[in-house]
Order: C-alpha cells, then sequence, then structure tokens
C-alpha cells in the first residue's frame, strides 16, 4: 500500500511531509505546474511519517482516504505513469 495526498494539499503545497519522508518518495515541490504533492506509489514505504506531518491533513493511508475523495488515488497513480489498484 501507499499513502495518498488529497484535495486539503490543492494550492497549499507545504512541504512538511517532504521534509520527513525517510525515502524521498514526495514530489511536487519544485514543479510549478503541479497544483499539489503526490506520493510515488513504487517508492512508499508506507512508515505513515507525512500523515502526522501534514498541516492541512491531507494526506491517508490508501486503504483510509474518505470516499468523497476516492478520485485522488487514480489521480495519485496516475501521476507518475502506474496503473491504479483495480
Amino acid at each position: 500500500m501507499t499513502h495518498i495526498i488529497t484535495e486539503p494539499c490543492i494550492g497549499v503545497k507545504d512541504t512538511a511531509c517532504v521534509d520527513v519522508c525517510p525515502v524521498d518518495c514526495i514530489y511536487g515541490k519544485e514543479e510549478a505546474s503541479w497544483e499539489m504533492l503526490y506520493i510515488h506509489p513504487e517508492e512508499c514505504i508506507d512508515c505513515g511519517l507525512c500523515v502526522d506531518a501534514c498541516p492541512v491533513q491531507a494526506i491517508f493511508p490508501e486503504e483510509e482516504v474518505p470516499d468523497a475523495m476516492h478520485a485522488f488515488i487514480a489521480k495519485n497513480y496516475e501521476k507518475f505513469d502506474v496503473d491504479p489498484p483495480g
């Protein structure tokens, strides 16, 4: 499993989560065209450190993403050209 960054990150791109990630799997900090940060699903080790670091509570374990934000699961996978879970 991976962690998913969701809607509250849009336009915020606070990088506290990037700073605590031990495997540097959170991208978008340097991407001016990206509206938010994304977690690479194949690089994430599911440690959860990013969840507590996020000041806008935008990060969830994939299986706990709120129903209203499920579209962000596919969006996250597609950002890295990885097939979303079926």
